[in-house]
């Protein structure tokens, strides 16, 4: 994962004053060895984003900036966050179509953070949060193609072959849909084991949408590498050119699977100006994709089947599981809160956020993704 220093201004981003996770002093002498340079001894670290996922430092120092990505803290590392499984990825896609960093060094655990790790290069740009950052993408045309270059690099990853790349056994495709509800349901379960993950009612309309995805999961088109959770803030953008993608960030969830799951969850992720309240109320995770110029959802999934040629009309059953997986997953973390198994600040902005998305989920199973 990539991520400019002024992804450091998001108001969700750990203080910069405190490394959880990461000591300078440690990863600098590590970093010395692994890059044979006595220059990186003298690193300062400044954690970016709001920790709720694998943790991610830029590392500074007078050799130069390059970015550390470990596990979370406090959890016992599942298969979401394989150090392995992502250097692997990233490294694979390197001369494809799909832009990513390049791997400089890792750790498979015991120095420099007694966890598995691996430090990427930087790449410079623009992330875009909760609003687009001043002076970029100004007008309509430059939003456009924003929305335009994210269908593109989704359609340039479905179309890579895996075994081309060395990732023949990276996942097992088949099936992949059914075992990706049983594993969100089964997510769901210790979230509810853990407590404090949602009221009665909501837990029952939440067990209610799992069964219905699981009595009718869509027939896979083609099996593809599937980034897991593929949007706007999980890619890093030209500062000057806001139609090129320079690096696609977070690929803990990445696995072979289903080509359509990614694009119901970003169209679950895409805001419009007039939503219908019940879309209203499920983006509790802003997106600046409502501003004027960025393609309406259908428009989205126009583009993209368009450029895999793949068939839209299974669509909503991937945005329903889009909404359930979103709702389960903001379910864990608050569960998690609430046990004390990590701070209260990573439920900051969640509260009720999963009742909501599970409205989402049965409103787009029964209506479509236009309603």
């Amino acid at each position: 994962m990539t991520v400019p220093p002024a992804a450091a201004d998001d108001p969700s981003a750990t203080s910069s004053g405190a490394t959880p996770g990461a000591d300078p002093r440690a990863v600098g002498s590590w970093l010395a060895e692994q890059l044979d340079d006595p220059r990186w001894a003298d690193a300062a670290l400044s954690p970016i984003g709001a920790g709720r996922s694998n943790l991610t430092y830029r590392v500074d120092s007078p050799a130069g900036s390059v970015v550390l990505r470990r596990p979370p803290v406090g959890e016992v590392a599942a298969t979401a966050h394989d150090m392995g499984r992502e250097r692997r990825v990233i490294a694979a896609l390197a001369g494809t179509p799909v832009p990513v960093p390049r791997i400089l060094a890792s750790a498979d655990g015991g120095p420099p953070v007694d966890a598995a790790c691996f430090v990427m290069e930087l790449v410079e740009g623009v992330v875009p949060l909760r609003e687009l950052p001043p002076g970029w993408a100004t007008t309509e045309a430059d939003r456009a193609r924003v929305g335009q270059a994210l269908v593109d690099v989704l359609v340039a990853l479905h179309a890579v072959d895996p075994a081309a790349v060395g990732l023949a056994d990276f996942g097992r495709p088949e099936g992949f849909m059914a075992r990706q509800v049983r594993r969100w349901g089964t997510q769901w379960d210790a979230a509810r084991a853990a407590g404090g993950a949602a009221d009665p009612a909501t837990a029952a309309e939440l067990s209610r949408l799992s069964d219905a995805l699981a009595a009718s999961v869509p027939e896979a088109q083609r099996h593809a590498i599937v980034h897991g959770d593929y949007r706007i803030d999980n890619c890093l953008f030209d500062a000057t050119d806001p139609g090129r993608i320079r690096a696609v960030l977070d690929w803990e969830l990445c696995t072979l699977g289903d080509p359509m799951a990614d694009l119901g969850l970003l169209l679950v992720y895409w805001c419009e100006a007039d939503e219908h309240p019940v879309w209203k109320a499920a983006q509790r995770l802003s997106s600046p994709t409502h501003l004027p110029g960025f393609p309406r959802r259908a428009e989205v999934a126009a583009a993209y089947a368009a450029g895999s040629g793949l068939d839209l009309a299974p669509l909503p059953w991937y945005g329903a599981f889009g909404a359930f997986k979103l709702a389960v997953v903001l379910a864990g973390i608050l569960a998690r809160v609430h046990a004390g198994m990590v701070p209260a600040s990573m439920a900051d902005g969640l509260d009720g956020a999963v009742d909501p998305l599970v409205a989402l989920g049965h409103h787009v199973l029964a209506h479509g993704l236009d309603t």
